[in-house]
């Protein structure tokens, strides 16, 4: 969204042994955004790189679990997303990142993500989370157009522009590039 909003460019680093975003990326037919492999212990110097390249914002994707990688994401980290599933195990979970944002002296956004429709448990999730932190004021609906748009590396908005998770998307983004401008 940030691309299309002309707030790039934008450039994603992933930081997860998973490699989900780059795998993600690799499929991407779109040059746009741009993806940075960047060694973690050098991340300032990179950052820095990226920004006289002309990029505006860096969004890093982090391991679920706590790790020294985290922590070093986060000192140099201007606004934390902590996507949260509305479940009890990932609610549970979250205490340990919260610390950890907290510790850093950072300020944190819990988006919900993955919540089923008509589900009363996402509502319990924003209120439990709320006690914490911020929560985004757009939940992320489980639905189809995400996941395949893994499968070929594009976005919801490239799936079904006018679609629901497309609308969500843009309403995050929306909420999510209005709290960066006050930082």
């Amino acid at each position: 969204m940030a691309e299309q909003s002309k707030e790039g460019p934008v450039a994603l680093i992933d930081t997860d042994p998973q490699g989900s975003l780059a795998s993600w990326w690799n499929e991407r037919t779109s040059e746009a955004p741009l993806f940075a492999r960047v060694e973690i212990g050098k991340l300032t110097e990179h950052l820095q790189a990226l920004s006289k390249g002309g990029i505006k914002l860096a969004i890093i994707d982090t391991p679920p679990s706590v790790t020294e990688m985290i922590q070093q994401v986060l000192r140099i980290a201007d606004l934390v997303l902590i996507p949260t599933r509305p479940s009890p195990h990932d609610l549970r979970a979250v205490g340990s990142t919260v610390e950890l944002v907290e510790n850093a002296g950072k300020r944190m956004i819990f988006v919900i993500n993955g919540a089923a429709p008509r589900a009363r448990i996402a509502g319990e999730a924003a209120v439990a989370l709320s006690q914490h932190g911020t929560v985004a004021p757009v939940t992320l609906y489980q639905r189809t157009d995400f996941a395949s748009s893994m499968i070929d590396g594009r976005t919801v908005q490239e799936i079904d522009p006018k679609g629901r998770s497309a609308e969500e998307i843009g309403q995050l983004w929306k909420y999510v590039s209005t709290q960066l401008r006050k930082i």
